[in-house]
């Protein structure tokens, strides 16, 4: 293709691999016109960034592999006949953009692979060298439709180059992508030290807030610490107040950040959205039953505790823990257990600098985003 803006086709297979998709969507230069296919959801994380191309498809998990009997649940809702409609739309694809651009797991290469529509980069965010290796048949499907793919690690990318594939590690894309925003955290203190909540996106949300909140009940007052929690966008405010019994109290001066705080039972709860890394960097502690988010908070060297909810599906369960160690301290899904997690750490100063090392080394860091930014602008 020649004259104009250069195009290039973003195609990416969840909520979080929409938003690193949209992150680096938000650096290009202007003489790029992307345009972005979420194969699965509404893709709000390109609202007001780009055009949203392709057909919609819904699925109940959202893309969601964590918990048990997704895939058959999704197969239930429909998952299936989405596959047609995307395929055709890929191969529609070919020849009306410069480049085209994958994120995701290999759902996203196999899409492309089926419509034979070439991918230049595609970035794998799923997979990492310490829980996983590239089987022959991954290797085979990558090899034969991406130019070039970036890996989390070098483990993964060597495993890729020793078969004479374009693999490399720039870093690890999630550390490139954590949102900030303007919120601020000093004014806001009172205690010496301080947990970030973040109790997902999906439609859990107002559960697990349930529990962790309940757990941060049975602290000792001596312990209880300052506490802020990342409210996702779309996630209603007010069903949030409900599911933990707290009052909302909006906030004195807003700004699009501070959603103003849930008090009650001797707990203040500082909101904020938009502004996970802000949370995590001024914390000590992170519970946390976000994805994305979790690994994010690891490499940014704080220690997570998540309880293990009960439909979570053990493999992806061991997967993660095999990437996180000690980092990520997994309880059952009981008030209790996470209150004496928790209250170790708050207690240990020293436990929780070592735990938040070990996360920061295992995550890795940024570096990706530019480096496919500068692909992509070449």
């Amino acid at each position: 293709m020649s004259g104009g803006p250069q195009r290039i086709l973003f195609i990416a297979n969840g909520n979080g691999e929409d938003s690193i998709a949209a992150a680096i969507i938000a650096k290009l230069p202007e003489n790029i016109a992307a345009e972005a296919y979420p194969v699965v959801g509404a893709g709000n994380a390109y609202t007001n960034l780009c055009p949203i191309v392709g057909p919609r498809s819904f699925m109940p998990s959202e893309g969601w592999r964590h918990t048990s009997g997704s895939v058959a649940r999704d197969v239930k809702g429909g998952m299936l006949k989405s596959i047609w409609p995307a395929i055709r739309f890929l191969r529609q694809a070919r020849g009306h953009y410069d480049k085209v651009v994958a994120v995701g797991d290999a759902v996203t290469p196999l899409l492309c692979r089926l419509a034979g529509l070439p991918i230049d980069i595609y970035l794998d965010v799923f997979k990492s060298g310490y829980a996983h290796s590239y089987s022959a048949p991954e290797r085979w499907l990558i090899g034969s439709i991406a130019k070039k793919t970036y890996c989390r690690d070098t483990m993964l990318s060597k495993g890729l180059s020793d078969k004479g594939i374009l693999a490399m590690s720039a870093g690890n894309i999630m550390l490139d992508t954590v949102p900030y925003g303007t919120y601020e955290m000093a004014s806001k203190r009172q205690h010496a030290r301080a947990v970030a909540l973040l109790p997902g996106s999906r439609v859990w949300t107002g559960e697990s807030l349930k529990l962790q909140v309940a757990a941060l009940r049975q602290l000792p007052a001596d312990l209880v610490p300052d506490i802020f929690v990342a409210v996702a966008g779309g996630i209603d405010v007010a069903e949030l107040a409900r599911a933990t019994g707290l009052v909302h109290e909006p906030p004195r001066d807003e700004t699009l950040a501070d959603l103003g705080q849930l008090k009650g039972d001797g707990l203040v709860l500082h909101l904020a959205t938009g502004a996970i890394g802000n949370l995590i960097v001024g914390s000590d502690i992170v519970l946390s039953q976000a994805g994305t988010a979790t690994q994010q908070a690891l490499g940014l060297g704080k220690p997570v505790i998540t309880f293990n909810r009960a439909d979570n599906r053990p493999k992806r369960m061991a997967d993660e823990q095999a990437l996180m160690g000690e980092a990520r301290i997994l309880t059952p899904p009981d008030a209790t257990a996470l209150a004496s997690a928790l209250q170790r750490l708050l207690a240990d100063p020293a436990e929780t600098v070592r735990l938040g090392t070990i996360g920061r080394s295992r995550l890795g860091g940024p570096g990706t985003m530019q480096a496919v930014v500068a692909d992509l602008s070449a």
